[in-house]
């Protein structure tokens, strides 16, 4: 393994120092491991998500002016306790409460909900939507249900602008549920990735062949076949995302994403295809987004996400967004 890490053990605690110096418009709790807008906003509702640590720029990249009030990192691929949340969320309550973002593992769903419940206990307004956008499984290892993959992405830009303008806690979570239900991903990986603590790749992957449908975490996919043309395998991607539901009824986003290793060129290359691939398919892209957002370590390999969107999120994507992951 070669990486650019002291102890393996404190790589999250050490990165959030280094990105404390970095970004000195945010405010790093580096004893709970939370991300926090440098000032609370007085009059709207604070969105949270987090989860492991490993996927960056999620979470605590997207904190900041249009996107989140606060995230929560756990260890790499490892959950954040109710204790971390339950902090996170007492902090950056104005009033108006607070929505959770959680992506569909089985320790983010219990942990976030669990403190969401310690957090109305002080009776602070806590409301959570779970993300499940990953069409490739049905159940996982880490989950039961689909996974919540690059979807979360655009749920928290959509999702934050609308909390920016002041809309209310009921309104934000049906909008965040109207995301999730009109939104899929797909990934796919070319080679495995290594965890610090564990010091070899998570699984073996012959270098003939591919994991189509894999997660965030190195999750085992729909199948694994031999390696492909982009154009091949950009097809593959799109069928089943789109076999899985319509979108040639409206504008769409689509989100080519990275998952660490794969080079800007070849996303973009990828996202060629498939746009030409939807387009085949009568799916009409309206905004797209190319590059790293929601990552696997050093896993090469890529994802992609399309939501049908409506005219209000189209206008909540466009909406400015200041964080370190995005800027708009």
């Amino acid at each position: 393994m070669k990486k650019f890490i002291n102890d393996p053990d404190a790589v999250v605690a050490e990165s959030l120092k280094g990105m404390a110096l970095a970004h000195p418009e945010l405010k790093i709790d580096l004893e709970h491991h939370i991300v926090y807008r440098a000032e609370k906003k007085q009059g709207k509702v604070a969105i949270v998500s987090g989860g492991g640590s490993g996927h960056e720029p999620l979470h605590g990249g997207f904190v900041g002016k249009g996107m989140l009030d606060a995230a929560v990192c756990g260890e790499v691929f490892t959950s954040p306790t109710p204790d971390q949340v339950a902090e996170a969320i007492k902090n950056v309550d104005s009033g108006e409460g607070v929505l959770l973002l959680i992506k569909n593992y089985t320790g983010d769903v219990m942990n976030f909900e669990m403190a969401g419940e310690l957090a109305a206990m002080e009776d602070i307004n806590v409301e959570s939507v779970v993300i499940n956008d990953d069409v490739a499984v049905e159940d996982s290892s880490f989950t039961a249900g689909r996974r919540g993959v690059g979807l979360t992405v655009l749920v928290e830009k959509i999702v934050g602008a609308a909390a920016e303008e002041g809309k209310s806690l009921e309104e934000l979570k049906k909008l965040a549920e109207d995301v999730v239900a009109n939104g899929r991903s797909f990934g796919v990986a070319l080679t495995s990735c290594t965890v610090p603590s564990v010091g070899h790749p998570m699984f073996d992957l012959p270098e003939d062949e591919i994991e189509m449908g894999v997660g965030i975490h190195g999750e085992p996919g729909r199948e694994r076949v031999k390696m492909a043309s982009a154009k091949e395998i950009s097809k593959t991607v799109v069928d089943a995302i789109c076999d899985d539901l319509d979108f040639t009824s409206g504008p769409v986003i689509a989100m080519v994403n990275g998952m660490g290793a794969t080079p800007l060129m070849e996303l973009y290359l990828l996202y060629g295809e498939m746009e030409q691939a939807l387009e085949a398919r009568s799916v009409k892209i309206e905004r797209s987004l190319v590059g790293d957002y929601i990552t696997s370590l050093d896993m090469a390999g890529c994802s992609l996400t399309l939501l049908r969107a409506d005219e209000d999120m189209l206008a909540y994507w466009d909406a400015p967004v200041r964080t370190p992951g995005l800027v708009r």
